[in-house]
Protein backbone atom coordinates (compact mmCIF):
# COMPACT_ATOMS: atom_id res chain seq x y z
CA UNK A 1 0.00 0.00 0.00
CA UNK A 2 1.02 3.31 -1.04
CA UNK A 3 2.31 6.02 1.74
CA UNK A 4 -1.28 8.03 3.43
CA UNK A 5 -0.70 11.07 1.57
CA UNK A 6 -1.61 14.41 3.78
CA UNK A 7 -3.08 16.75 1.80
CA UNK A 8 -5.11 20.01 2.34
CA UNK A 9 -7.75 21.85 0.65
CA UNK A 10 -8.20 25.45 0.03
CA UNK A 11 -10.88 25.47 -1.61
CA UNK A 12 -14.02 27.57 -0.64
CA UNK A 13 -17.38 25.88 -0.39
CA UNK A 14 -20.00 28.45 -1.03
CA UNK A 15 -21.29 28.07 -4.97
CA UNK A 16 -21.90 25.34 -6.90
CA UNK A 17 -18.65 25.01 -9.23
CA UNK A 18 -15.88 25.17 -6.10
CA UNK A 19 -18.75 22.22 -4.33
CA UNK A 20 -17.94 20.70 -7.67
CA UNK A 21 -14.30 20.35 -7.73
CA UNK A 22 -14.45 19.31 -3.60
CA UNK A 23 -16.97 15.91 -5.32
CA UNK A 24 -14.01 15.45 -7.87
CA UNK A 25 -11.23 15.21 -5.57
CA UNK A 26 -13.51 13.20 -2.86
CA UNK A 27 -13.88 10.93 -6.20
CA UNK A 28 -9.95 10.44 -6.74
CA UNK A 29 -9.58 10.05 -2.48
CA UNK A 30 -12.24 7.25 -2.45
CA UNK A 31 -10.70 5.36 -6.06
CA UNK A 32 -6.93 5.81 -4.21
CA UNK A 33 -7.65 5.78 -0.56
CA UNK A 34 -4.47 6.85 0.71
CA UNK A 35 -5.24 10.60 1.75
CA UNK A 36 -6.22 12.29 4.52
CA UNK A 37 -7.78 15.31 3.67
CA UNK A 38 -7.70 18.76 5.79
CA UNK A 39 -10.52 20.92 5.40
CA UNK A 40 -12.61 23.95 6.77
CA UNK A 41 -14.98 25.49 4.63
CA UNK A 42 -14.27 29.07 4.17
CA UNK A 43 -15.11 31.93 1.51
CA UNK A 44 -12.67 33.02 -1.65
CA UNK A 45 -12.50 36.22 0.18
CA UNK A 46 -11.38 34.61 3.83
CA UNK A 47 -8.02 35.10 5.32
CA UNK A 48 -5.98 32.08 5.27
CA UNK A 49 -7.07 29.67 7.50
CA UNK A 50 -5.03 29.86 10.94
CA UNK A 51 -4.28 25.85 11.39
CA UNK A 52 -2.33 26.09 7.62
CA UNK A 53 0.27 28.52 9.37
CA UNK A 54 1.50 25.25 11.49
CA UNK A 55 0.36 22.46 9.21
CA UNK A 56 2.54 19.67 8.14
CA UNK A 57 1.65 17.88 5.70
CA UNK A 58 2.56 16.64 1.77
CA UNK A 59 0.20 18.52 -0.66
CA UNK A 60 -2.41 21.38 -1.20
CA UNK A 61 -5.39 21.65 -3.90
CA UNK A 62 -6.15 25.61 -4.11
CA UNK A 63 -7.93 28.62 -5.22
CA UNK A 64 -6.29 31.65 -4.12
CA UNK A 65 -8.32 34.76 -4.30
CA UNK A 66 -5.18 36.97 -2.82
CA UNK A 67 -1.81 37.31 -2.57
CA UNK A 68 -1.95 37.26 1.52
CA UNK A 69 -3.29 33.45 0.54
CA UNK A 70 -0.80 33.02 -2.09
CA UNK A 71 1.99 33.24 0.93
CA UNK A 72 0.26 31.15 3.28
CA UNK A 73 -0.14 28.00 0.75
CA UNK A 74 3.75 28.59 -0.53
CA UNK A 75 5.04 28.98 3.27
CA UNK A 76 3.99 25.53 3.30
CA UNK A 77 6.59 24.74 1.92
CA UNK A 78 4.61 21.58 -0.08
CA UNK A 79 3.67 20.46 -3.70
CA UNK A 80 0.77 22.84 -4.73
CA UNK A 81 -1.75 22.81 -7.34
CA UNK A 82 -3.83 26.15 -8.24
CA UNK A 83 -7.31 25.47 -9.39
CA UNK A 84 -8.20 29.82 -9.97
CA UNK A 85 -5.33 31.49 -12.27
CA UNK A 86 -5.53 34.88 -10.71
CA UNK A 87 -2.47 34.89 -9.62
CA UNK A 88 0.87 33.69 -11.32
CA UNK A 89 3.07 32.36 -9.30
CA UNK A 90 6.14 30.63 -10.52
CA UNK A 91 6.51 26.74 -9.62
CA UNK A 92 2.94 26.43 -9.36
CA UNK A 93 0.50 24.75 -12.03
CA UNK A 94 -2.61 25.74 -12.90
CA UNK A 95 -5.64 23.66 -13.95
CA UNK A 96 -8.94 25.05 -14.83
CA UNK A 97 -12.02 25.80 -17.18
CA UNK A 98 -11.16 25.50 -20.73
CA UNK A 99 -12.76 29.08 -21.84
CA UNK A 100 -12.22 29.05 -25.66
CA UNK A 101 -14.49 26.27 -25.42
CA UNK A 102 -16.83 27.73 -23.18
CA UNK A 103 -16.90 30.56 -25.38
CA UNK A 104 -16.93 28.31 -28.53
CA UNK A 105 -19.84 25.65 -26.60
CA UNK A 106 -22.17 29.70 -26.15
CA UNK A 107 -21.79 30.65 -29.46
CA UNK A 108 -22.50 27.83 -31.08
CA UNK A 109 -25.83 27.58 -28.98
CA UNK A 110 -26.92 30.60 -30.09
CA UNK A 111 -25.99 30.62 -33.98
CA UNK A 112 -27.91 27.32 -34.13
CA UNK A 113 -31.10 29.24 -32.86
CA UNK A 114 -30.46 31.97 -35.76
CA UNK A 115 -29.53 34.89 -34.17
CA UNK A 116 -27.31 37.29 -35.70
CA UNK A 117 -26.71 39.81 -32.91
CA UNK A 118 -25.60 38.99 -30.30
CA UNK A 119 -24.02 40.66 -26.88
CA UNK A 120 -21.90 39.28 -23.89
CA UNK A 121 -21.84 40.56 -20.16
CA UNK A 122 -18.33 40.17 -18.06
CA UNK A 123 -17.24 41.60 -14.95
CA UNK A 124 -15.56 44.62 -14.54
CA UNK A 125 -11.93 44.37 -16.12
CA UNK A 126 -9.70 43.09 -14.29
CA UNK A 127 -11.91 41.76 -11.30
CA UNK A 128 -11.62 37.94 -12.43
CA UNK A 129 -8.79 37.80 -15.64
CA UNK A 130 -10.13 34.06 -16.37
CA UNK A 131 -13.60 35.35 -16.92
CA UNK A 132 -12.67 38.12 -19.14
CA UNK A 133 -10.53 35.30 -21.55
CA UNK A 134 -14.28 34.05 -21.59
CA UNK A 135 -15.81 37.20 -22.60
CA UNK A 136 -12.77 38.10 -24.99
CA UNK A 137 -12.80 34.40 -26.55
CA UNK A 138 -16.77 34.87 -27.45
CA UNK A 139 -16.12 37.93 -29.03
CA UNK A 140 -13.65 36.24 -31.04
CA UNK A 141 -16.01 33.57 -32.06
CA UNK A 142 -18.51 35.89 -33.06
CA UNK A 143 -16.10 38.12 -35.27
CA UNK A 144 -15.06 35.01 -36.99
CA UNK A 145 -18.37 34.86 -38.19
CA UNK A 146 -18.69 38.27 -39.42
CA UNK A 147 -21.63 39.06 -37.12
CA UNK A 148 -21.73 42.31 -35.06
CA UNK A 149 -21.36 41.60 -30.70
CA UNK A 150 -21.96 44.26 -28.23
CA UNK A 151 -19.97 44.11 -25.24
CA UNK A 152 -21.75 45.42 -21.56
CA UNK A 153 -19.72 48.28 -20.28
CA UNK A 154 -19.11 47.07 -16.80
CA UNK A 155 -17.89 49.87 -14.22
CA UNK A 156 -16.09 49.46 -10.85
CA UNK A 157 -17.89 50.64 -7.77
CA UNK A 158 -21.36 50.81 -8.96
CA UNK A 159 -23.83 50.09 -6.54
CA UNK A 160 -26.01 47.02 -7.38
CA UNK A 161 -28.80 49.67 -8.42
CA UNK A 162 -26.40 51.34 -10.27
CA UNK A 163 -25.35 48.30 -12.68
CA UNK A 164 -29.02 46.91 -13.02
CA UNK A 165 -30.25 50.68 -14.31
CA UNK A 166 -26.86 50.14 -16.84
CA UNK A 167 -27.58 47.11 -17.55
CA UNK A 168 -31.16 47.51 -18.65
CA UNK A 169 -30.37 50.57 -20.93
CA UNK A 170 -27.49 48.45 -22.67
CA UNK A 171 -30.21 45.71 -23.39
CA UNK A 172 -32.80 48.21 -24.39
CA UNK A 173 -30.43 49.56 -26.91
CA UNK A 174 -29.49 45.80 -28.39
CA UNK A 175 -30.98 45.31 -31.78
CA UNK A 176 -33.68 42.26 -31.49
CA UNK A 177 -33.59 39.74 -31.62
CA UNK A 178 -30.01 39.14 -29.89
CA UNK A 179 -28.39 36.15 -27.88
CA UNK A 180 -26.43 36.50 -25.17
CA UNK A 181 -23.73 34.89 -23.14
CA UNK A 182 -22.62 35.92 -19.87
CA UNK A 183 -19.70 34.90 -17.98
CA UNK A 184 -20.89 33.05 -15.06
CA UNK A 185 -24.72 32.52 -14.26
CA UNK A 186 -24.88 35.04 -11.44
CA UNK A 187 -24.76 37.49 -14.67
CA UNK A 188 -26.97 35.55 -16.26
CA UNK A 189 -29.46 36.15 -13.28
CA UNK A 190 -28.73 39.98 -13.30
CA UNK A 191 -29.71 40.16 -17.09
CA UNK A 192 -32.69 38.45 -17.27
CA UNK A 193 -33.85 40.27 -14.19
CA UNK A 194 -33.42 43.72 -16.22
CA UNK A 195 -35.17 42.08 -19.05
CA UNK A 196 -38.11 41.59 -16.89
CA UNK A 197 -37.56 44.94 -15.51
CA UNK A 198 -37.94 47.27 -19.41
CA UNK A 199 -40.62 44.26 -20.31
CA UNK A 200 -38.22 42.83 -22.82
CA UNK A 201 -39.23 38.91 -23.72
CA UNK A 202 -37.18 36.35 -22.92
CA UNK A 203 -35.86 34.08 -24.88
CA UNK A 204 -38.02 35.70 -28.08
CA UNK A 205 -36.13 39.21 -27.75
CA UNK A 206 -33.35 38.61 -25.66
CA UNK A 207 -32.45 34.69 -25.08
CA UNK A 208 -29.51 34.21 -22.47
CA UNK A 209 -26.65 31.60 -21.47
CA UNK A 210 -24.68 31.53 -18.83
CA UNK A 211 -21.93 29.50 -18.13
CA UNK A 212 -21.63 27.25 -14.53
CA UNK A 213 -25.03 25.32 -14.37
CA UNK A 214 -25.32 26.43 -11.20
CA UNK A 215 -28.60 24.81 -10.51
CA UNK A 216 -29.66 26.51 -7.83
CA UNK A 217 -28.85 29.97 -9.83
CA UNK A 218 -30.31 28.96 -12.97
CA UNK A 219 -33.60 27.63 -11.35
CA UNK A 220 -33.79 31.31 -9.46
CA UNK A 221 -34.07 33.20 -12.94
CA UNK A 222 -36.93 33.88 -15.01
CA UNK A 223 -37.36 31.80 -17.44
CA UNK A 224 -34.41 28.90 -16.03
CA UNK A 225 -31.47 30.02 -17.24
CA UNK A 226 -29.36 27.65 -19.84
CA UNK A 227 -25.74 27.20 -18.82
CA UNK A 228 -22.56 25.74 -19.95
CA UNK A 229 -21.43 22.67 -17.43
CA UNK A 230 -17.98 23.81 -17.03
CA UNK A 231 -17.44 19.98 -15.67
CA UNK A 232 -16.02 21.03 -12.55
CA UNK A 233 -15.97 17.42 -11.26
CA UNK A 234 -13.22 16.61 -13.77
CA UNK A 235 -11.07 19.50 -12.94
CA UNK A 236 -11.24 18.78 -9.07
CA UNK A 237 -10.40 14.95 -9.89
CA UNK A 238 -7.14 15.98 -12.53
CA UNK A 239 -6.32 18.41 -10.33
CA UNK A 240 -6.48 15.50 -6.94
CA UNK A 241 -3.94 13.27 -9.97
CA UNK A 242 -1.58 16.16 -10.66
CA UNK A 243 -0.83 16.39 -6.95
CA UNK A 244 -0.60 12.86 -6.49
CA UNK A 245 1.71 12.92 -9.16
CA UNK A 246 3.97 15.84 -7.68
CA UNK A 247 3.98 14.57 -4.48
CA UNK A 248 5.78 11.31 -6.14
CA UNK A 249 8.53 14.05 -7.22
CA UNK A 250 7.47 14.11 -10.68
CA UNK A 251 7.92 17.36 -12.71
CA UNK A 252 4.82 19.58 -12.79
CA UNK A 253 3.48 20.20 -16.58
CA UNK A 254 4.50 23.62 -17.71
CA UNK A 255 1.57 25.03 -19.27
CA UNK A 256 -1.64 25.56 -17.71
CA UNK A 257 -4.14 22.53 -18.23
CA UNK A 258 -7.68 23.22 -19.69
CA UNK A 259 -10.65 21.24 -19.34
CA UNK A 260 -13.38 20.95 -21.91
CA UNK A 261 -16.80 22.32 -20.55
CA UNK A 262 -19.01 19.09 -20.70
CA UNK A 263 -21.79 20.05 -22.96
CA UNK A 264 -24.77 22.92 -22.35
CA UNK A 265 -27.87 22.27 -20.40
CA UNK A 266 -30.47 23.57 -22.09
CA UNK A 267 -33.38 25.30 -20.34
CA UNK A 268 -35.75 27.60 -21.30
CA UNK A 269 -34.19 31.12 -21.80
CA UNK A 270 -32.13 29.85 -25.28
CA UNK A 271 -35.63 27.80 -26.26
CA UNK A 272 -36.23 29.65 -29.14
CA UNK A 273 -35.21 30.05 -33.08
CA UNK A 274 -34.90 33.49 -34.18
CA UNK A 275 -35.91 33.05 -38.26
CA UNK A 276 -39.21 34.74 -39.01
CA UNK A 277 -39.11 31.73 -41.94
CA UNK A 278 -41.64 29.60 -40.99
CA UNK A 279 -40.20 27.16 -43.20
CA UNK A 280 -36.58 27.08 -41.39
CA UNK A 281 -38.41 27.03 -38.39
CA UNK A 282 -40.69 24.19 -39.35
CA UNK A 283 -37.25 22.27 -40.66
CA UNK A 284 -35.59 22.69 -37.64
CA UNK A 285 -38.56 21.65 -35.08
CA UNK A 286 -38.79 18.35 -37.18
CA UNK A 287 -35.59 17.69 -37.17
CA UNK A 288 -34.83 17.80 -33.71
CA UNK A 289 -38.13 16.03 -32.82
CA UNK A 290 -37.11 13.29 -35.25
CA UNK A 291 -33.48 12.96 -36.02
CA UNK A 292 -32.81 9.89 -34.08
CA UNK A 293 -35.97 8.02 -36.01
CA UNK A 294 -33.79 7.06 -39.03
CA UNK A 295 -35.01 10.21 -41.02
CA UNK A 296 -33.42 11.34 -44.04
CA UNK A 297 -32.86 14.18 -46.06
CA UNK A 298 -35.88 13.90 -48.35
CA UNK A 299 -37.94 13.19 -45.44
CA UNK A 300 -37.01 16.93 -43.86
CA UNK A 301 -38.32 18.06 -47.08
CA UNK A 302 -41.47 16.19 -47.64
CA UNK A 303 -42.37 17.74 -44.20
CA UNK A 304 -41.65 21.29 -45.26
CA UNK A 305 -42.80 20.65 -49.08
CA UNK A 306 -39.91 22.49 -50.27
CA UNK A 307 -37.05 21.11 -52.55
CA UNK A 308 -33.80 20.74 -51.39
CA UNK A 309 -32.81 23.82 -53.82
CA UNK A 310 -35.07 26.03 -51.79
CA UNK A 311 -34.59 25.08 -47.84
CA UNK A 312 -31.44 24.21 -48.14
CA UNK A 313 -29.75 28.19 -48.45
CA UNK A 314 -32.05 29.46 -45.81
CA UNK A 315 -31.14 26.80 -43.51
CA UNK A 316 -27.46 27.32 -44.10
CA UNK A 317 -27.68 31.25 -43.82
CA UNK A 318 -29.76 30.68 -40.49
CA UNK A 319 -28.02 28.27 -38.38
CA UNK A 320 -24.89 27.66 -40.79
CA UNK A 321 -25.29 23.87 -41.43
CA UNK A 322 -26.98 22.15 -44.10
CA UNK A 323 -30.08 19.27 -43.62
CA UNK A 324 -27.99 16.77 -43.32
CA UNK A 325 -25.41 18.42 -40.70
CA UNK A 326 -28.07 19.68 -38.38
CA UNK A 327 -29.29 15.74 -38.32
CA UNK A 328 -26.34 14.24 -37.75
CA UNK A 329 -25.98 17.23 -35.32
CA UNK A 330 -28.98 16.67 -33.13
CA UNK A 331 -28.24 12.78 -33.41
CA UNK A 332 -24.61 12.77 -31.95
CA UNK A 333 -25.73 15.39 -28.79
CA UNK A 334 -28.41 12.82 -28.30
CA UNK A 335 -25.38 10.12 -28.20
CA UNK A 336 -23.79 12.13 -26.08
CA UNK A 337 -26.39 12.34 -23.38
CA UNK A 338 -26.75 8.70 -23.36
CA UNK A 339 -23.01 8.02 -23.07
CA UNK A 340 -22.66 10.04 -20.37
CA UNK A 341 -25.52 9.57 -18.35
CA UNK A 342 -26.56 5.57 -19.03
CA UNK A 343 -24.86 2.20 -19.10
CA UNK A 344 -26.60 1.33 -22.41
CA UNK A 345 -23.86 -0.31 -24.70
CA UNK A 346 -23.00 1.70 -27.41
CA UNK A 347 -25.22 -0.95 -30.20
CA UNK A 348 -28.16 0.05 -28.30
CA UNK A 349 -27.37 3.88 -28.14
CA UNK A 350 -26.99 3.49 -32.05
CA UNK A 351 -30.14 2.13 -33.13
CA UNK A 352 -31.98 4.88 -30.22
CA UNK A 353 -29.78 7.64 -32.00
CA UNK A 354 -30.67 6.97 -35.50
CA UNK A 355 -27.64 4.80 -36.63
CA UNK A 356 -27.95 1.71 -38.56
CA UNK A 357 -24.76 0.32 -37.26
CA UNK A 358 -22.44 0.92 -34.49
CA UNK A 359 -19.33 1.22 -36.50
CA UNK A 360 -20.62 4.54 -38.24
CA UNK A 361 -21.92 6.01 -35.04
CA UNK A 362 -18.32 5.37 -33.79
CA UNK A 363 -16.90 6.57 -36.31
CA UNK A 364 -18.88 10.02 -36.65
CA UNK A 365 -18.72 10.34 -32.95
CA UNK A 366 -14.74 10.59 -33.20
CA UNK A 367 -14.77 12.58 -36.11
CA UNK A 368 -17.17 15.00 -34.42
CA UNK A 369 -15.82 14.81 -30.75
CA UNK A 370 -12.12 13.93 -31.42
CA UNK A 371 -12.92 10.73 -28.77
CA UNK A 372 -14.82 7.42 -29.15
CA UNK A 373 -17.74 6.70 -26.66
CA UNK A 374 -15.93 4.68 -24.87
CA UNK A 375 -13.39 7.10 -24.16
CA UNK A 376 -16.26 10.37 -23.62
CA UNK A 377 -17.88 7.57 -21.31
CA UNK A 378 -15.03 6.99 -19.16
CA UNK A 379 -14.00 10.72 -19.17
CA UNK A 380 -17.87 12.21 -18.53
CA UNK A 381 -18.02 9.55 -15.53
CA UNK A 382 -15.80 11.66 -13.66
Amino acid sequence: MPATRHVALVIEATNAYARGLLHGVAQYTHERGHWTVYFEPHSLEDPPPKWLKNWRGDGILARIGSRRMARAVLNAGVPVVELRRILSIPGVPVIGPDHDAVARLAAGHLRERGFRQFGVVGLPRGVDPPLDHRVDAFVEQIKQTGLPCSVFPAQRDSSLAQEQRSMARWIRSLPKPVGVMTCNDTRGLQVLRSCVSIGVAVPDQVAVIGAGNDDCVCSLCHPPLSSVDLAPETIGYEAAALLDRMMARRRPPAQEIYVPPRGIVTRLSTDVLATPDPAVSKAVGFIRSHACDHILVGDVLEHVKLSRSALEPKLKQVIGRTIHQQIRRVQIERAKVLIATTDLPTKQIAAQTGFRYVQYLTRVFRKTTGLTPAVYRKRMRR
